[in-house]
């Protein structure tokens, strides 16, 4: 046998082990929510490909699954209700009770209750989702958007878009313990998984702000700069951390990208083009993949995580907006 033949047939052996020692990728569901397509898309981790598309209610915005992953609750805006879909079924099978408007939801993370912000009425309204009833509303300041629930459930953060603040919520008493005041136009809340910080993404400042959770105080204002993109088109929105907290994803909106931001030292180490509009993220439970909603080129973008790179584009319905995976 050659010297060639021995390097082919090395290549081969050598890309047969790593193949078996990566084993299939795990199939989790994908739904993306499309604000103008008054539709869900459902996708399929493994393969990259549609599932299907089921028809919901009037400019479906935020969405979260359920920890038990039986329901994905969808805030159809401009009917002013939170939808319930069963996913098994893939239909919508009742509705919460909301405010005005309601925009991005969370969930505490025993299951229950669900956050909710409505937009036109200035609320963070709490819902029982066992019972379907609202149980609370908090009045926060203008424009409320992001919710970010820390990982042990007591505090729950709505930002304000036109007042400029993150709200620090007390989740047993739903009291207002501390207003900090961030860049303009505050989009997404996201705590760390060990819950010592706070990031909030500022859309029209163009930074996302790092708080430290026991002192409320503002450890870093992080900043953005791509090459040949002007300054008012970097509008962060979407925020994901992974769970060693050490690399955060922030999508940057018009400017077509998303930010892989050091979470350690605060340091952009790269950006990653995607597709148009770029607004929110969500990780596959095994952080392998990273999903990315494109409002304006009606895409998905696909990031393989460890090589941060972006492997596929999926396109969707139209101005997908929220995107949420199955749990398992």
């Amino acid at each position: 046998m050659g010297n060639s033949a021995i390097r082919l047939a090395a290549t081969i052996a050598a890309t047969i082990g790593l193949t078996a020692a990566a084993g299939p990728a795990t199939a989790y569901t994908v739904y993306v929510s499309n604000e103008k397509g008054n539709s869900i898309t459902v996708l399929d981790s493994a393969t990259l490909e549609v599932k299907e598309t089921i028809p919901v209610g009037q400019r479906p915005r935020g969405i979260i699954l359920t920890k038990d992953g039986k329901y994905l609750l969808i805030c159809a805006s401009d009917d002013d209700t939170v939808q319930i879909l069963d996913v098994a079924k893939r239909e919508v099978v009742g509705d919460l009770p909301s405010g005005p408007d309601p925009e991005l939801p969370n969930i505490h993370p025993s299951g229950n209750p669900v956050y909710v912000s409505n937009e036109d009425d200035n609320l963070l309204t709490v819902i029982d989702l066992d019972q379907r009833k609202v149980v609370a509303e908090v009045q926060v300041g203008v424009e409320p958007e992001g919710v970010g629930v820390s990982p042990d459930g007591k505090i729950v953060v709505s930002t304000s878009e036109t007042t400029n603040m993150a709200h620090f919520i007390d989740t047993g008493t739903y009291e207002i313990t501390d207003n900090v005041l961030v860049g303009q136009r505050p989009r997404f809340a996201e705590f760390t998984a060990d819950g010592s910080q706070l990031w909030v993404t500022s859309e029209v400042a163009g930074t996302a702000s790092v708080i430290d959770v026991k002192t409320r105080k503002i450890i870093k204002t992080i900043g953005f700069s791509i090459p040949g993109v002007q300054q008012e088109q970097i509008q962060p929105v979407g925020v994901r951390i992974n769970k060693d907290g050490t690399k955060a994803f922030v999508a940057l909106g018009p400017a077509n990208r998303v930010a892989v931001v050091n979470a350690k030292t605060f340091e952009v180490e790269k950006y990653l083009l995607v597709g148009q509009r770029v607004w929110q993220l969500a990780f596959t439970p095994d952080q392998a993949l990273l999903f990315v909603t494109n409002g304006n080129s009606n895409d998905v973008s696909v990031i393989d995580v460890p090589s941060l790179t972006v492997v596929k584009s999926i396109a969707v319905g139209s101005s997908p907006w929220g995107v949420a995976i199955s749990p398992h």
